[in-house]
């Protein structure tokens, strides 16, 4: 299936070296305010008081949210937890003030805009149970890495790991140097989006790069750049109608998923569109600049070869 077909290649890799500098000062940036301003860690990290209570009735959690807002509380995180009538509650830790002083002050606010509302359960997440989430999302991350260049070196060659991994990398380090620069949450919810943008911008790049092996045997008097542009030219339907209804249910939810999937739907915006950005101008330029060539994927003899502008030659992905 697709919307069109382009009948000439796009001459992508003549502008790769362009698109490369602006996605390398782009990669700067965000890791200048990374280190620079740092990311605003969310409760999950920091530490504080852990709420649940209970309503007789299903809760309006917009309301609850700015009951506990208007006690001069920020960064907290409320919603559903179970049922429509639980709802938890997590506050960020405070200077001179117990857990059991915030938990009081909250639920005596709750009391006096719901009195059906009751206390569950209260508790302190310390600081050391954030550092230690923290380090599981870095081995987390890291594994993600690590599978990626071990499933690219076996399927396609080490130059095809290298330029995806780092075309990856490239994704998730600008989705943070947003974050940092201003300065939104980062909750667990981000955490998990970055790592799904990992595997949905290997996707596309494992694509493409099934197109270049495809091109490599169908086209032996094509350079190398020539099968790069076809490549990436033939897949464009395919890679706008996926990304498109994608990017169709990742906007519902940034626009009516609420606080709690705000961030999460944001990161993935932000990864999805730069995913499709790095897998045509990082990952098959790097790709080019490393050297690739036919021998590095096909082995044996070669398909007879076809006019790349003809409409019956190959079938598009």
């Amino acid at each position: 299936m697709e919307f069109f077909k382009i009948r000439r290649d796009i001459p992508f890799m003549r502008y790769a070296l362009v698109f490369n500098g602006i996605s390398f000062a782009t990669f700067a940036l965000a890791v200048f305010f990374l280190f620079s301003r740092g990311l605003h860690l969310s409760v999950e990290f920091t530490g504080g008081t852990l709420m649940e209570v209970n309503y007789a009735q299903a809760a309006d959690v917009g309301k609850v949210r700015d009951t506990v807002a208007s006690l001069g509380f920020t960064d907290i995180q409320v919603q559903n937890f179970g049922t429509s009538r639980d709802v938890m509650i997590r506050l960020p830790a405070q200077k001179g003030v117990s857990t059991a002083q915030q938990s009081d002050r909250v639920l005596a606010a709750l009391k006096a805009a719901h009195s059906d509302v009751t206390l569950r359960r209260t508790e302190f997440v310390g600081p050391q149970v954030g550092e230690e989430l923290a380090q599981d999302g870095l081995k987390a991350l890291a594994m993600v890495v690590f599978g990626i260049m071990v499933y690219l070196a076996i399927r396609f060659e080490w130059k095809y790991a290298v330029a995806a991994i780092i075309a990856n990398l490239h994704d998730v380090i600008i989705i943070l140097g947003f974050f940092a620069f201003f300065q939104w949450e980062f909750s667990l919810a981000v955490l998990a989006a970055v790592l799904a943008v990992l595997g949905y911008s290997v996707n596309e790049s494992v694509v493409i790069f099934d197109r270049i092996r495809e091109n490599f045997r169908r086209y032996r008097k094509m350079t190398t750049v020539q099968i790069i542009d076809n490549a990436i030219t033939s897949t464009i339907s395919r890679t706008i109608i996926t990304h498109g209804s994608t990017q169709i249910m990742v906007l519902s939810m940034l626009l009516f998923g609420g606080p709690t999937l705000f961030y999460f739907a944001l990161a993935l915006t932000i990864g999805i569109l730069f995913g499709i950005y790095s897998s045509v101008f990082v990952a098959a330029a790097i790709a080019m600049w490393l050297g690739i060539k036919r021998e590095d994927l096909i082995k044996g003899p070669a398909k007879k070869e076809d006019d790349p502008n003809d409409p019956n030659a190959g079938a598009t992905v």
